[in-house]
C-alpha cells in the first residue's frame, strides 16, 4: 500500500527490465579529469565500488500518446466557452438511464449550461483554477522526472545497475518515492586516466502508467487539496452537486433536484475514474530507456578509489510501443555508498 508521505517508501512493481552491455561511447571534451595538489581532487585509479545515483530526464517531447491523452482529458474540462458547467453536465447525463428522459436532458444541456454558468460561484467557484493547476502540475512530471539508482562496479569493469525509486520536481519541490527494485546486469563501465567515466549502453523498462499514478495520487493531488485522495475526490470537493441538482431542475423543469444531484455525484466519480483508465492504458506498452552515459569520476580522499560521479550526461533513446525517439535530456550524479 502506498503512503502519502514522501519520506516513507512506496512498494510498487514498475514492469520488466532488460539489460545488456555494449561498447562505450566515443570521447567527449567535457569529461576532463582532476589534477594533483592539496586542494584539487585526485583522478581515481579505479571505478570499483557501489554508488548511489540519481538520474533526471526531460521526457515531455517524447511523452507517450496515451499519456498525453490524460492531460487532454483534464484540459477538456476547461477549454470550451461554457466550461466547466458543460463538462459537469456531460458527466451528469452519462449517469442517467437510457430513455426519453435522458434524451430530453441531453438536448437541454446548452441552455442548462448557460443557466449554470450564470450561477458558477454557487456551483463550482474554484473548478477552473483547480483543473488548470492539476494539468500544469501533471505536465511538470514529464519535464522533471527522475530515477533513484545504485550501481555496483566490480574489478573487471562490469556493473549491475538497480533502479530503486522515482523522483519528481513539481513547483521547484523535490519529492522521492521508493519502489520494487529493477535490476539491470552486465553494464560495461570504464574509467580512463583523465577521470572520464563511461557507462555502456543498457536498457531500462518502466511501467510509465504506474509512475504517473504515483505522481498524480501521491504528489499532484495532495499539493492541490490535502484532503483529496483521488481525482474523483478532488472534483467532488470543487463542485457543489446539491446546487447543480437544484439549478438543473430549475432550468429543465422535469425530474427532480435529488435525481440530478445523484447523477452529478456519480458523474464526477466516473470522470475521475476515466483519468485512471487512461493511465492504465499507458501500461499496455513499457516505456524503455536505451541509454549510455559519460561523467567525471572524482577521488575526494586521495585513496585511489572513485568517491563521486559528477556532471553525468545520458544520451540514447526513449522508446514506447516499439517506436524509439531521441532522448531530449538526461543527467546523473553519484556518490560512493
Amino acid at each position: 500500500m502506498m503512503t502519502r508521505s514522501p519520506s516513507i517508501a512506496l512498494v510498487l512493481a514498475l514492469g520488466t527490465v532488460t539489460g545488456c552491455a555494449a561498447s562505450s561511447p566515443g570521447d567527449e571534451d567535457d569529461a576532463g579529469g582532476g589534477g594533483s595538489g592539496s586542494n584539487v581532487e585526485q583522478v581515481p585509479l579505479t571505478p570499483e565500488g557501489k554508488f548511489s545515483m540519481q538520474s533526471t530526464f526531460d521526457i515531455a517531447t517524447g511523452m507517450p500518446g496515451t499519456a498525453g491523452a490524460v492531460i487532454n482529458g483534464i484540459i477538456d474540462a476547461t477549454d470550451s466557452p461554457d466550461d466547466p458547467t458543460h463538462w459537469i453536465l456531460d458527466q451528469l447525463v452519462k449517469q442517467l438511464p437510457d430513455g426519453s428522459f435522458k434524451n430530453i436532458v441531453k438536448g437541454a444541456i446548452p441552455f442548462a449550461a448557460g443557466y449554470l454558468n450564470d450561477r458558477l460561484l454557487d456551483v463550482a467557484p474554484d473548478f477552473v483554477v483547480t483543473l488548470r493547476d492539476l494539468g500544469n502540475k501533471f505536465g511538470q512530471v514529464a519535464r522533471n522526472f527522475g530515477t533513484l539508482e545504485t550501481i555496483e562496479v566490480n574489478s573487471a569493469g562490469q556493473a549491475t545497475k538497480v533502479v530503486t525509486g522515482v523522483a519528481f520536481e513539481i513547483d521547484q519541490i523535490d519529492l522521492q518515492y521508493s519502489m520494487t527494485d529493477i535490476s539491470v546486469p552486465n553494464v560495461a563501465v570504464m574509467l580512463d586516466k583523465t577521470g572520464r567515466l563511461t557507462i555502456g549502453e543498457h536498457k531500462v523498462g518502466l511501467s510509465y502508467g504506474k509512475v504517473l499514478r504515483i505522481a498524480l495520487d501521491e504528489v499532484v493531488i495532495p499539493m492541490i487539496d490535502p484532503t483529496a485522495l483521488t481525482v474523483s475526490d478532488l472534483l467532488k470537493n470543487v463542485v457543489n452537486c446539491q446546487a447543480v441538482g437544484q439549478y438543473v431542475y430549475e432550468a429543465i423543469g422535469i425530474g427532480s433536484a435529488s435525481t440530478f444531484q445523484s447523477a452529478c455525484t456519480g458523474g464526477l466519480q466516473a470522470g475521475g475514474q476515466a483519468i485512471y483508465s487512461l493511465l492504465n492504458k499507458v501500461d499496455d506498452n513499457a516505456l524503455e530507456f536505451g541509454i549510455n552515459g559519460v561523467a567525471k569520476g572524482i577521488d575526494k580522499n586521495k585513496d585511489g578509489k572513485m568517491d563521486q560521479i559528477q556532471t553525468g550526461a545520458w544520451t540514447g533513446t526513449l522508446g514506447y510501443a516499439g517506436t524509439p525517439a531521441p532522448l531530449s535530456r538526461g543527467t546523473f550524479i553519484g556518490e560512493r555508498m
